[in-house]
């Protein structure tokens, strides 16, 4: 008796879409503006100061450029020097661009010389010799700090540097020599120059999301069915190059970073 061996039968996979939720489609079936997207695109490179960005996408995208490229140099050149530590380098570009700036925002001009001062306790901590720090806290910091007791807490703070050493500081003091303090200090120069520029501290992209983000906690808190995750949608992994993010992305410009 021959033994025949069953036919094998072929699985299928299920294949079927998952069902949509409403809100997804809803989504899709509104469309933004190419015209809108770059204009944001432009807007995000000019406020964040980006120049040789923002020259190659306004040409590529055919739309205005926001400011001049030199304007937008003038910025990322402030950034970077604040971000590399050359704090009295940043305070000279700053009052080449527009004296006016550190005149008036007095609180904004004491968080740079007070960065400055922690910049030089850095320094003479390593050489051991204190001096300079001292000299500068002296005459720089201490005729401004009795004007405000924010100012005269910082400057007794950041003096405490000059007391301990750097490995055994205590969070508080720890704090101020973290890059964070010169991302801040730089951030802060950045919207001071666009709210004198222009009367907006930001890009618009970065209201929009803060709006998103607000609109969806907004409407779980009122439980209003919408999918468990939303993809706010900035993710390029799978632009085409003329897609104008991606053309933004391959501007090799390099990035104010600490």
């Amino acid at each position: 008796m021959e033994y025949s061996a069953p036919t094998p039968t072929t699985s299928k996979s299920s294949t079927a879409t998952p069902n949509r939720h409403a809100f997804e489609s809803r989504v899709e079936e509104t469309k933004s503006h190419k015209s809108d997207i770059n204009a944001l695109i432009l807007d995000y490179l000019t406020m964040e100061g980006y120049p040789n960005a923002a020259a190659k996408f306004s040409r590529e995208a055919n739309i205005q450029p926001h400011q001049d490229g030199p304007s937008i140099r003038a910025r990322q050149d402030i950034q970077t020097f604040i971000y590399k530590g050359s704090i009295q380098a940043a305070i000279e570009a700053l009052n080449e661009l527009d004296p006016e700036i550190l005149d008036e925002d007095k609180a904004l001009h004491f968080s740079l010389l007070r960065l400055q001062l922690v910049e030089l306790i850095r320094s003479c901590n390593d050489v051991g010799d204190i001096t300079p720090a001292l000299k500068f806290a002296t005459e720089q910091l201490g005729p401004r700090a009795p004007t405000n007791p924010k100012f005269l807490e910082d400057l007794e703070r950041t003096m405490a540097l000059l007391l301990f050493p750097a490995d055994g500081l205590e969070p508080q003091l720890a704090a101020l020599l973290d890059p964070e303090l010169r991302r801040a200090a730089a951030d802060s120069v950045n919207k001071a120059i666009l709210e004198k520029q222009s009367a907006r501290r930001d890009a618009a992209i970065r209201h929009l999301i803060k709006l998103r983000a607000w609109a969806e906690n907004t409407a779980r808190e009122k439980f209003i069915t919408l999918p468990e995750r939303l993809d706010i949608g900035l993710r390029g992994d799978e632009q085409p190059q003329d897609h104008p993010a991606s053309i933004a992305d391959n501007v090799h410009e390099p990035m104010v970073t600490g």
